[in-house]
């Protein structure tokens, strides 16, 4: 036998039989009578039938562990994807057929179960990590275990199992006890590994052989009585893979069958395969709890474990006294990752002590040092030297190292090994940075800090000048001309903010010597700052155009003669100096005092990336944004790049455009696609290429341009730069909800715990800095000009993808049924990502991504088909879990030993919450109404929760509301959305909130409700399904900024007490009928309101001045079809009015607006808008109304669109 034919030959070790009779395969099967066995395995494999899952669920896992492994293994999952559905099939020849399967299977099937070979290994993969293969095995076995327990609950034995194996894959997992070459306990627990995924081959081929030959009606004696009689007259005939040679059949003897002449080895092996197979059709194997046979069966295994474990702690021992040099988890870092972990090492000395009996003052030791540490790297960690940077990656990598260990829950005896050893790494890095602390005190510190000395040189940060093409810029051009020529006398400083590669520097280039300017101008000089600022080298370059003296003469000078020489150059004169790429406020703060002020109309242009560098700059600064160009723009810039004063050919033309259009409007991005297309030949199937890989040949032109744009990267704070890198997972030409993604920096641990500040505002005020520093656009505002949807440019994605995978914090997964199988190779990377973006194509079955490490995992199975299996227990630290896309339909197991989660987005049936006692957000995106257990609200770490579908509290939580009149319940909830308030019952409850600071509700119309009680609250909507009576509102809280009304109805009184909320700025009234069809506004209301919208409103007359809108900027009138007299006269007179919406209202309306437009110009506000859309004429008004009227079951929907959907839609 070849040695190939070795690796594969399945058969069993053959046992010594007393001769060789031909096979008697009915004495393998005991058929004896098994009354109540019989009764107890009928009802539980009815029930596995009627579940249709258990063979579903693990057929699931093996093929979708085959299919990692290696893709020369299809015809294996072909043969158990037949098996699927075998509990629909009719008991007849279609059984007989999947006996024919099961035995092929039986034959090829094992050598999945175990770990492979080195020389199998080869041929599948080149440098693999041991561990790694081994682990991808033991969560393999982990992942059936979890299905073999979620339909077979309470089997000690096989937790136990599982328990153990948790621990290996943890041990695996553990990176610093594997710093030094380990293949001795490699080699024991792949040993170990191999052991257990027999059992578990010989478990999944029983229920396969169980399952095939169920029906209904008939008991197991029957069915053990008909495998044996298949067995025996059909056995030989179906085992394909086996040369068997047949005889004539003898004569007088028919009911014996064929004679088949056989080898001895193979009937030995068959005999064998029987055996073992037939030995676990007993009925005992599944009634664990009576019987105990599998829990015999299981103990010498389990046995084994111990000698294992001890072979473990040896090597530990070893290895902790070596030296330790290992590659940090990630080169991304943020100091607040640690207070993150100080919180984990609280909560397990709190709430886990049951498992950490013996450690529990090492554990108090290591959050004292790990705390000591935190405040110590925060005094260097504004200095971005190359060697803080260092000490900075060492200290989040070591919070990483004990959030592993921590809360992976080990065995106690392993935290007794690995805790001193972390308090040690701990106590070095303090005295590292003490020295450090020791040296800065002797040299003093830098004015200006420096950056890592991973730069691009100065002259090379600077966009090369493509001519002077200005496409998209001439509005912007025109106006920074007149702030450069004209103005004010004093000195003025003018700035060009915008995203890396849009052109600020072409453009101030084209500025800078535009002949109005060199006229203008008696000096005039260009200085380049870039990320690092290197002063006396910018003070040369600026006197070498201001002075007459030579380089050579500058470069001998010191800095304080440069900087004499300099003031005296410009003295006197009106002078235009250029800085350009400026990126931190304080390099202004240092030159500044360089720069006279004598009032003659001198100029500083600055370009920046980041906004509060031209802000602060000085109060009378002018900042000028550069947009983004227009597809025309864009194409007209692509043109004359390309053909320069030709014209592109006809059949170019479309290719041409849609090359220019997925350009997305960055000039940076036209300029590299231009010079690609100028090298190439003028041919249309060559463009249609290129056009179908546009983002690569953008991105891969990475050593002319990408650095360009990878420095706004690598000048980020630290704290930011995690931040940043989350865009990497949103889709191509995609947007992002700001409260989803600041849900998940708080989550991650990201956000700075800043005293008297929730972490959603400082999260906020991150996302700010991002978009000031032009890194993040705003793609939608609220109504009070808060962002409310951002997106990134493909080029900034596709860079933060990149540096995200290369510093091992994020990994993309795209797995579809068309592409070829996921290998070993494949798999194993996993593991050592911080995120993970995962997309599955069409299946029916899957185990997500392995990965011991990873601390957030978004999961997109809107392709997965309904009804599927979703296991989700492969993850170890996991903080954040985004389902996307899941139903009702989809099975989910293994969810509640997420026991770290802090982020829970799904669209399915709200799992067990039980176990999520750190969760902070939960999202639910489903359509029906989900009950609210009390557990949720009895969570102090649970912060949000959104329905999608609306939720109710639970019966249980409302009776002992009902039963307890001091009924309480402690939380920290902020926010909840959409939230069914019904009675007095729910009003209770509600009042227990008492951190509220958002709520969304619907409401019923028996009640008086009043919401003064939620003290903090700042936005509320109300929503009913029907009119409230008049006196349904009563009070409302006093902080609130933020009140939505729909379909209820207000009374003067009620009108009035909204207008009486001082800190109101959002009003927005919706399908709201107001008594007597009448609002008079009474003076002093409304005195913060800046946004008023009134939607299908019940109103003819609106009586109002400007005192009573004093702040109004925007005001939006939609359908209001009744209001005769228009928008009230004086509007005209409100100062910060800046624009009014009108849409399918009536004339009346129309023709204020437009009167109040002349009067706003005629006081010389030209920024004043009036946007009027479906316009009306007083002919056509009553048949518009009629239409209307037969729309009115739709609007609700427009109206939960714009409003109750919002926060669905920022996900």
């Amino acid at each position: 036998m070849s040695s190939k034919e070795e690796e594969l030959d399945l058969s069993l070790p053959s046992p010594i039989y007393p001769s060789e009779e031909e096979l008697d395969l009915s004495a393998l099967f005991p058929i004896n009578s098994f009354e109540e066995s019989q009764r107890r395995m009928s009802s539980l494999l009815d029930s596995l039938i009627k579940k249709s899952s258990l063979l579903n669920c693990l057929i699931g896992i093996v093929v979708g562990h085959i299919s990692k492994l290696s893709s020369q293994h299809g015809h294996v999952i072909d043969l158990l994807r037949s098996l699927e559905y075998t509990s629909k099939f009719d008991y007849n020849d279609t059984v007989r057929n999947n006996f024919k399967t099961f035995v092929s299977l039986v034959q090829k099937l094992k050598v999945h179960f175990t770990v492979p070979n080195q020389q199998i290994m080869s041929h599948i993969s080149l440098n693999l990590n041991p561990n790694q293969v081994v682990s991808v095995f033991i969560n393999f076995h982990l992942l059936m275990i979890e299905v073999i327990l979620y339909f077979k609950a309470g089997s000690i034995s096989i937790q136990n199992l599982q328990t153990e194996l948790g621990f290996l894959i943890i041990f695996l997992g553990d990176n610093a006890m594997h710093l030094q070459p380990t293949d001795n306990i490699v080699t024991d627990i792949k040993a170990m590994v191999n052991e257990v995924g027999l059992f578990l081959y010989f478990f999944f081929i029983t229920v396969i052989l169980l399952v095939i030959t169920m029906k209904k009606g008939i008991g197991f004696e029957a069915v053990v009585d008909e495998v044996g009689s298949l067995l025996r007259n059909k056995f030989f005939d179906l085992i394909e893979d086996l040369k068997l040679q047949t005889t004539k059949e003898e004569k007088g003897d028919k009911k014996k069958g064929k004679k088949l002449v056989v080898t001895k080895k193979e009937i030995m092996g068959i005999k064998a395969l029987v055996r073992e197979v037939g030995s676990f059709l007993q009925p005992s194997f599944f009634m664990v709890s009576e019987s105990g046979e599998l829990d015999l069966a299981l103990s010498n295994l389990l046995t084994k474990f111990d000698l294992l474990k001890t072979k473990i702690k040896e090597h530990c021992i070893a290895v902790s006294e070596m030296p330790s040099n290992m590659t940090p988890k990630t080169t991304v870092v943020s100091l607040f990752i640690v207070d993150s972990v100080l919180d984990d090492l609280m909560y397990t000395l709190n709430n886990n002590s049951d498992k950490i009996i013996g450690v529990e003052d090492q554990i108090v030791t290591l959050h004292k040092e790990l705390m000591s540490l935190r405040c110590s790297v925060t005094d260097i960690a504004v200095q971005q030297e190359a060697e803080h940077e260092e000490l900075m990656i060492r200290t989040g990598d070591i919070a990483y190292e004990v959030e592993y260990v921590i809360n992976s829950f080990p065995h106690v005896w392993y935290l007794t090994l690995r805790l001193p050893q972390l308090i040690e790494k701990i106590q070095l890095i303090k005295m590292t940075i003490k020295e450090m602390k020791n040296n800065i005190d002797a040299d003093g510190i830098l004015e200006v800090a420096k950056y890592p000395a991973e730069q691009v040189s100065s002259q090379s940060t600077k966009y090369p000048v493509f001519g002077n093409i200005i496409v998209g810029f001439e509005k912007v051009a025109t106006e920074i001309l007149g702030q450069l020529v004209s103005g004010r006398d004093q000195l003025q400083i003018i700035s060009i903010f915008g995203m890396p590669g849009i052109g600020k520097t072409t453009l101030a280039n084209i500025l800078y010597n535009d002949p109005s300017v060199v006229h203008r101008f008696y000096k005039r000089s260009w200085g380049v700052v870039s990320q690092t600022y290197n002063k006396q080298k910018l003070l040369i370059e600026i006197l070498c155009s201001t002075s007459h003296s030579k380089r050579e003469t500058l470069e001998n000078m010191a800095e304080e003669s440069l900087t004499l020489k300099l003031y005296q150059s410009l003295k006197g004169l009106r002078y235009l100096i250029v800085i350009d790429d400026i990126w931190d406020i304080n390099v202004w703060n240092d030159l500044e005092r360089y720069f006279p002020n004598d009032g003659v109309g001198s100029r500083i242009l600055f370009t920046t990336r980041n906004k509060e560098v031209g802000s602060k700059a000085s109060p009378r600064s002018i900042i000028n944004a550069l947009p983004l160009l227009s597809e025309a723009e864009s194409w007209e810039l692509l043109q004359g790049k390309v053909f320069k004063d030709e014209n592109c050919p006809q059949e170019l033309l479309d290719i041409g455009k849609q090359i220019a259009i997925n350009c997305h409007g960055l000039p940076l991005a036209v300029v590299i696609i231009a010079a690609v297309l100028s090298n190439m030949e003028k041919k249309e199937h060559l463009w249609q290429k290129l056009e179908r890989n546009l983002t690569s040949h953008i991105s891969d032109n990475e050593h002319k341009f990408m650095q360009i744009l990878e420095l706004s990267y690598k000048h980020l704070p630290n704290h930011l730069k995690p931040c940043f890198l989350y865009f990497g997972t949103i889709a191509e030409d995609d947007y992002i909800g700001v409260q989803f993604l600041i849900s998940h920096w708080v989550a991650e641990g990201f956000i700075e715990k800043v005293e008297q500040k929730c972490l959603e505002d400082v999260a906020l005020k991150y996302l700010m800095e991002l978009i000031d520093r032009s890194l993040i656009i705003v793609h939608e505002r609220r109504s009070n000009g808060e962002v409310k949807r951002c997106k990134i440019h493909d080029l900034l994605r596709e860079m933060c993808s990149r540096i995200g995978e290369k510093m091992n914090f994020l990994k993309l997964v795209n797995y579809n049924e068309d592409d070829p199988p996921m290998f070993f190779s494949q798999v194993l990377m996993h593991e050592k990502f911080h995120c993970m973006y995962s997309n599955y194509g069409e299946s029916r079955f899957h185990s997500l991504p392995f990965g011991l490490h990873v601390r957030s995992l978004l999961f997109d199975c809107r392709n997965i088909e309904e009804r599927s299996t979703i296991i989700t227990s492969s993850f170890k630290v996991l903080r954040s879990f985004y389902l996307r896309g899941i139903s009702y339909g989809h099975h989910l197991i293994g969810i509640e030993h997420l026991v770290h989660l802090r982020y829970l987005g799904i669209s399915c049936k709200l799992p067990p919450m039980e176990s999520f006692h750190k969760l902070e957000y939960l999202v639910v995106f489903t359509s029906s109404k989900i009950e609210i257990p009390k557990i949720l609200l009895t969570m102090l770490s649970l912060r949000r929760m959104y329905f999608q579908g609306g939720a109710y509290f639970s019966a249980s939580c409302r009776q002992q509301a009902i039963k307890h009149e001091c009924f309480q319940i402690s939380n920290n909830l902020r926010s909840i959305s959409v939230l069914i308030i019904l009675d007095e019952t729910d009003e209770k409850i509600l009042r227990c909130l008492h951190n509220l600071r958002r709520l969304k509700g619907k409401v019923g119309s028996s009640l008086n409700y009043s919401f003064d009680f939620l003290k903090q609250l700042e936005l509320l909507k109300l929503e009913s399904d029907m009119e409230v009576p008049p006196s349904s509102l009563i009070t409302l809280p006093l902080n609130l900024k933020h009140l939505t009304l729909v379909n209820i109805h207000v009374s003067p009184i009620q009108m009035e007490t909204i207008g009486k909320l001082e800190y109101l700025e959002v009003l927005k009234l919706l399908r709201v009928a107001f008594e007597g069809e009448q609002w008079d506004a009474t003076e002093g209301e409304f005195p913060q309101l800046k946004f008023l919208k009134l939607y299908d409103v019940q109103l003819a007359e609106w009586n109002a001045s400007g005192d009573n809108f004093p702040t109004l900027q925007r005001l939006v009138l939609q359908k209001c079809n009744n209001l005769k007299n228009g928008i009230p006269p004086n509007f005209g007179d409100i100062l910060t009015l800046q624009m009014i919406e009108v849409d399918r209202c009536t004339k009346a309306v129309e023709v204020s607006a437009k009167k109040i437009l002349e009067e706003q110009l005629d006081i010389g506000n030209e920024e004043f808008k009036v946007i009027i859309s479906g316009p009306k004429s007083e002919r056509k008004e009553q048949e518009e109304r009629e239409s209307e009227e037969n729309e009115k079951s739709e609007e609700p929907k427009e109206s939960e669109n714009e409003e109750i959907t919002d926060e669905f839609m920022e996900h």
